[in-house]
């Protein structure tokens, strides 16, 4: 029974409301993350747009690249399978990090762009010159200046000095079995001695 003057409670209406209060709040947040993703990909698109020229020299044959700035919850301007540029916490902070086996390094972070900018382009150089590196042979001089006529001059007496200790190991070797030879001579005679003076003694006439 209900007394006089006690209020009905609707409790659908009461979770109406806070139904709308979680949207609310959802989509309040929702406005944040996306005012941020916005805000770092426009700084690294404005990064991207201060590299083209970069990008544009890479050879046309080299596909290792990407230069491509990804979508997501945190955009990235990507540079290679390994490395990539992102935006710090406080979508100020350009962050140059590459993937390696002991984990993720910094490469370059800074909030100015220009050093970021010329990281980016060093490290898109040093790859470069590795594959060209690679494709000619990949030899480095052991001194700077020196001529690769130098370097060939010294390959025979180093192909010579090999070839004296493969045979002074073989030589050895040979002595080695020599030395057990008569060793298990000595011992032979050692254990036959009486039968040997015998055949000795009948042999005489």
């Amino acid at each position: 029974m209900k007394e006089a003057g006690e209020k009905t409670i609707d409790p659908s209406k009461q979770l109406s409301d806070a139904v709308r209060d979680v949207k609310n709040a959802f989509a309040d947040r929702d406005d944040v993350v996306v005012d941020m993703r916005e805000a770092h990909r426009m700084r690294l698109d404005l990064l991207a747009a201060e590299l083209a020229p970069v990008f544009a020299d890479v050879p046309a044959d080299m596909d290792n690249f990407d230069f491509v700035v990804s979508s997501g919850l945190q955009p990235r301007l990507w540079i290679d399978a390994v490395s990539h540029v992102a935006m710090g916490r406080d979508r100020r902070t350009y962050r140059f990090l590459k993937d390696t086996r002991i984990g993720r390094v910094v490469l370059a972070e800074s909030t100015e762009m220009k050093p970021v900018a010329d990281q980016v382009t060093r490290y898109v150089a040093e790859r470069i010159v590795e594959r060209q590196r690679m494709m000619e042979g990949g030899v480095e001089l052991a001194v700077a200046g020196m001529k690769r006529a130098d370097v060939l001059e010294a390959e025979p007496p180093l192909r010579s000095t090999t070839r004296s200790k493969r045979w002074s190991a073989f030589l050895s070797g040979l002595g080695v079995i020599a030395a057990g030879a008569l060793v298990g001579l000595a011992v032979s005679v050692v254990l036959f001695w009486d039968r040997i003076v015998a055949m000795v003694l009948s042999l005489r006439p």
